[in-house]
C-alpha cells in the first residue's frame, strides 16, 4: 500500500478517530494536548494539558470522549470538559487507556496501572470496563497488564482487546447485556507487542504492532492474512475513515527518517473498515 504522510512532529500520538466531514482527532503524549486536523491542513487544540489520553470516540449528540485521569467528556459548544468516571470501588486505576464503543453505544474502556515503557517495569494488572447508556459502569474483565486495542467484530457479537506484554489479542462473546464471557486468545502478533486495533468489513482484524515496523492483519480465524510494513518502530495505532471506508490513518511514536517525531501517516485499504459507533454518554 502507498504511504502518504499528513502531518509530523508530535511525540507518542494516540486515540485516532475521523468524523464525517473528514477531520482528523488524535491525542499527543509529547505535548499533552488533544489535536484536530482538518483536511486542509489546519491544526485545532481542543484539550490543552490532558496526560495519559489512549482512547478518543465520539458522542452521539456531539462531543469527544477522551480516556486519561478519567473518562471524560468534551464539549464543543462550551469546550470545557467533564469527568464521567475515574473510580471504581475495590478497583485500581492509575489512568485509563484506548476504547471503543458497542453497536447500542456503551463505551469499553480499560485500565493501565503503571508506566509500561519504564525501565525495570512490574506490571500492576488493570480492569476492563464497560460504561452503559446513562453512564452505568461495570467491570467486564481483569488481569491484564497493558490494557490496549479495543474493536467489535460486524456483527457486533465478538469484541477483540489486545494486551500487550504477552502479545495477545483477546477474544470474547458479548452477551446481550454487554457482559463478556468465553475469554480466549484469538491470535499472537508475530513480532513486537499489540496495540491499537480495527476490524473491517470482512471481520479482519488490523493490529498496529509497536516495536516491529508492522502492521498485521489477521483473519477472522486468527490467522495471518499479511503484514504491512511501515516507516516507524513505535506503530501505535490505526482507524479507518473516509467516504468508502477505505482510507486507513496509522499513527506513531516514531519515524526512522525524523527520529523521535510522531507521525500521522494515510493509506488506502482494499477492504472497506468498520465505523466505530458514537457513545451514547
Amino acid at each position: 500500500m502507498e504511504i502518504e504522510t499528513l502531518a509530523t512532529g508530535f511525540g507518542l500520538i494516540e486515540g485516532p478517530r475521523v468524523d464525517e466531514q473528514g477531520r482528523f482527532y488524535f491525542a499527543d503524549h509529547g505535548s499533552s494536548n488533544i489535536y484536530r486536523r482538518n483536511p486542509d491542513g489546519r491544526l485545532e487544540t481542543l484539550v490543552a494539558g490532558r496526560k495519559s489520553v489512549g482512547g478518543l470516540a465520539f458522542c452521539e449528540g456531539g462531543g469527544l470522549l477522551m480516556s486519561g485521569p478519567s473518562l471524560a467528556r468534551w464539549d464543543e459548544k462550551t469546550g470545557k470538559t467533564e469527568d464521567l468516571f475515574s473510580k471504581y470501588e475495590g478497583r485500581i486505576i492509575k489512568f485509563l487507556n484506548d476504547m471503543t464503543v458497542d453497536p447500542n453505544g456503551g463505551v469499553y474502556i480499560g485500565s493501565m496501572n503503571y508506566d509500561a515503557l519504564a525501565k525495570d517495569a512490574k506490571p500492576v494488572l488493570g480492569d476492563l470496563y464497560r460504561v452503559a447508556p446513562g453512564g452505568a459502569v461495570t467491570v467486564v474483565g481483569e488481569g491484564y497488564q497493558v490494557s490496549n486495542g479495543l474493536g467489535f467484530s460486524p456483527d457486533g457479537k465478538l469484541l477483540y482487546h489486545a494486551d500487550s506484554p504477552p502479545k495477545a489479542i483477546n477474544a470474547y462473546d458479548v452477551a446481550p447485556d454487554g457482559t463478556l464471557k468465553n475469554r480466549r486468545v484469538f491470535a499472537k502478533v508475530p513480532e513486537g507487542f499489540p496495540d491499537g486495533l480495527a476490524v473491517d468489513a470482512e471481520g479482519g482484524v488490523w493490529v498496529a504492532a509497536i516495536f516491529a515496523y508492522e502492521l498485521v492483519r489477521f483473519k477472522p480465524d486468527g490467522t495471518v492474512d499479511r503484514r504491512d510494513k511501515m516507516p516507524s518502530r513505535m506503530v501505535v495505532s490505526m482507524v479507518f475513515g473516509g467516504p468508502d471506508m477505505q482510507d486507513l490513518y496509522v499513527v506513531t511514536g516514531d519515524n526512522v527518517d525524523r527520529p523521535l517525531k510522531g507521525t500521522i501517516f494515510k493509506l488506502r485499504s482494499d477492504i472497506p473498515g468498520l465505523p466505530v459507533p458514537k457513545a451514547k454518554l
